[in-house]
């Protein structure tokens, strides 16, 4: 890809992050979470460190915005949501420092449930200005690509 394209790309993704509800950003953060965690197991499963690091940095990374931006005290499941984000990131923690692909896999069945719950959840709010009342507005970590 030439340089001129990749900026294109680079420009439409920021602009439909910075365009976005903060139900679609949510999404939007769990797709990217879960698209990093399938990549970190298939490198680790080929034994491609560097690339399954990085992936599973940046899933922690995301993880970590979850935990910030999660209002626990606006609705009763917001303390086992977090108790499941700790233990993701430890739990990523740890395959990446073991090079588990097991590990990862277990944060993707893990995860993929909520990703598909949120979606869910998203496409049953008002587009404009929905956001879902644990979520608050997470950004930052979105990287697209």
């Amino acid at each position: 890809m030439n340089y001129s394209m990749a900026a294109k790309r680079a420009e439409y993704a920021r602009n439909a992050v910075l365009s976005a509800s903060p139900a679609r950003l949510l999404t939007m953060l769990y797709d990217r979470l879960l698209l990093d965690l399938v990549r970190a197991e298939t490198a680790q499963q080929n034994a491609e460190w560097p690339v399954a690091s990085e992936n599973l940095l940046h899933a922690q990374a995301i993880i970590t915005e979850l935990l910030g931006t999660l209002k626990t005290d606006v609705w009763e499941g917001g303390e086992s949501l977090h108790a499941l984000y700790t233990y993701s990131l430890s739990t990523l923690m740890n395959a990446n420092i073991g090079r588990d692909a097991k590990l990862t896999r277990e944060c993707i069945d893990l995860l993929e449930p909520i990703r598909l719950a949120w979606h869910e959840a998203a496409a049953q709010l008002p587009a404009a200005g929905a956001t879902p009342a644990a979520a608050g507005t997470p950004g930052g970590v979105l990287g697209v690509g």
